[in-house]
């Protein structure tokens, strides 16, 4: 197992204990003390964990994952044009799942056709619904304040019965592993969203490439294209290729 599938078992394992000792490392990867060392002061070096008694633990949320507005400002630039950019594959007539992304919020904010838009985003429910040109349907249920969006375990069946032709998603995170997200319950809305969408683009700035997040949402091989702001890292290229992506840079 390479070092980064490691460290994102380590941060799952870290989300639901909060702490985990340098053995507990060794026992489940089955690897020396000192490989187990070596991810602890990654992971500490990333400042997406402190050191703890005899391992590791982790350090407050919000001090490791940007929450909604902060991500909104970062990279809003790169944002801005990576949704300009997406604005060619809607088409009017058709119907969308927007993502909550700050990315897509962006595409939002310039969809300027007739359109029918699912969300489970209060971003995005604020902004189209401004729009009277689109149709625009709610995923309700508990409202995740960091984050802003809404989740129901009942609205996977609702999902279930929607056919989108294209789901516009975000991403905390690429790695060689599939697109990563820091809530499970986001996680399991996008992932369930993709096996009803005829087509998967998903909006992502180029420092998304080879970070760390929690929960994963879809493999890379369920992405239909990407839309990034520049090329990503070589060994992505490949994969992307070898997936058949279309990878379009803007």
């Amino acid at each position: 197992m390479y070092q980064e599938e490691r460290l994102l078992k380590i941060l799952e394992y870290l989300n639901k204990n909060n702490s985990m000792s340098i053995h507990t490392i060794c026992e489940m990867f089955g690897v020396a003390r000192d490989t187990a060392r070596r991810d602890i002061v990654k992971l500490i070096e990333q400042g997406a964990a402190v050191r703890s008694r005899g391992g590791i633990s982790l350090p407050v949320l919000k001090n490791t994952i940007k929450n909604y507005r902060e991500r909104l400002e970062a990279y809003s630039e790169e944002k801005k044009n990576i949704a300009k950019r997406a604005l060619e594959f809607i088409e009017a007539g058709e119907h969308y799942f927007f993502d909550v992304s700050t990315t897509v919020s962006f595409l939002a904010q310039y969809v300027d056709k007739s359109i029918t838009v699912f969300t489970h985003s209060l971003d995005n429910i604020e902004i189209l619904s401004e729009k009277k040109d689109v149709k625009l349907y709610s995923m309700g249920g508990c409202f995740n304040k960091e984050n802003r969006f809404f989740y129901n375990p009942d609205c996977m069946n609702y999902v279930k019965g929607v056919k989108f032709d294209v789901a516009f998603l975000g991403a905390a995170a690429i790695t060689e592993e599939g697109i990563f997200y820091a809530d499970e319950e986001d996680a399991y809305v996008k992932n369930q969203v993709c096996k009803n969408s005829s087509k998967v683009i998903v909006l992502a700035e180029i420092e998304k490439f080879n970070k760390l997040s929690y929960f994963k949402g879809l493999n890379l091989d369920e992405i239909d294209i990407l839309v990034t702001d520049s090329m990503p890292p070589s060994e992505f290229v490949n994969i992307i290729k070898s997936n058949n992506i279309k990878l379009v840079t803007i």
